[in-house]
């Protein structure tokens, strides 16, 4: 079993010729030495190569999706409604930031690593002379990028499209949708390294939490992603129509601490981390 798994994951990245007898694409090997662990801390060309390729391969179609449902939604309210400030907040906050921003991080953050956990071909990642560390920093700043691009950007859009960014309220919740992008990313990268269920467990916590609860509970909105970039992206509206139940330094403390924490323990579960396939 273990022969024909090394065999389907040198074949994998073997699959379009820009890998497999490059070993230097992990490392810099002397001749005749040991290879040397990467000494990028923070990132890896080839482990996000890799991981862009497969999010694109698996999470595009749902992705796209999403994009796609956003621009209709929004060209009907416009073309129903009209421009209206109070319509464009209460779109782009209740149907925008939530619970659309958190999918699509269940979608990226999830696919950055659980389907390599499940199939069982993070063996051959985790052989690589690379820390443990890079590779969750490198998959999550490629999550974070997938995810940048598909909510701040159709967000920005859809605000201008809403009221042609009247109070400024398309560039605002573009920024919410960016802040948030980035601590949904490594949450849902967590997930995915301590959990099978990763993707159940991140639409919970997505629909549930973060649309439900943290939207209507005023106790759960302190600790809602939602809450925390919305009190950032406020600063860049005009007007008092976009409002949070956080301060900005209590969202920026707790987004940084959610951000940074789930990243670390992400880490230092791989380092412990026993395949599926060797189970």
């Amino acid at each position: 079993m273990n022969s024909r798994l090394n065999s389907r994951l040198n074949t994998r990245v073997g699959t379009g010729g820009d890998a497999g007898p490059r070993a230097d694409a992990w490392t810099a090997t002397p001749a005749g030495g040991a290879p040397r662990a990467s000494r990028s801390a923070l990132y890896h060309p080839t482990v996000a190569r890799l991981t862009a390729r497969g999010l694109l391969g698996r999470r595009a179609l749902p992705l796209g999706a999403l994009v796609v449902l956003l621009l209709v939604v929004v060209a009907a309210v416009r073309a129903i409604g009209g421009a209206d400030d109070g319509t464009a907040e209460d779109v782009l906050r209740g149907f925008v930031l939530s619970p659309l921003v958190p999918l699509a991080g269940v979608i990226v953050g999830t696919g950055a690593i659980g389907p390599e956990i499940e199939d069982g071909s993070i063996v051959y990642l985790l052989s690589k002379p690379v820390r443990r560390g890079t590779i969750i920093t490198t998959k999550l700043l490629v999550a974070v990028a997938l995810t940048l691009a598909a909510t701040a950007v159709p967000t920005l859009v859809a605000g201008f499209v809403l009221n042609g960014n009247g109070q400024d309220l398309a560039v605002s919740y573009a920024v919410s949708a960016a802040v948030a992008s980035v601590a949904y990313s490594a949450v849902f990268l967590l997930l995915a390294v301590v959990t099978r269920h990763a993707v159940v467990a991140g639409l919970v916590y997505a629909l549930v939490w973060e649309t439900l609860i943290g939207s209507l509970v005023p106790g759960a909105r302190t600790l809602s992603v939602q809450q925390w970039a919305l009190a950032v992206g406020a600063r860049a509206a005009r007007g008092d129509l976009v409002s949070s139940a956080v301060s900005l330094p209590t969202a920026v403390v707790l987004l940084l601490a959610v951000t940074v924490g789930a990243t670390w323990y992400a880490a230092r579960r791989l380092r412990v981390l026993k395949p599926v396939a060797d189970e």
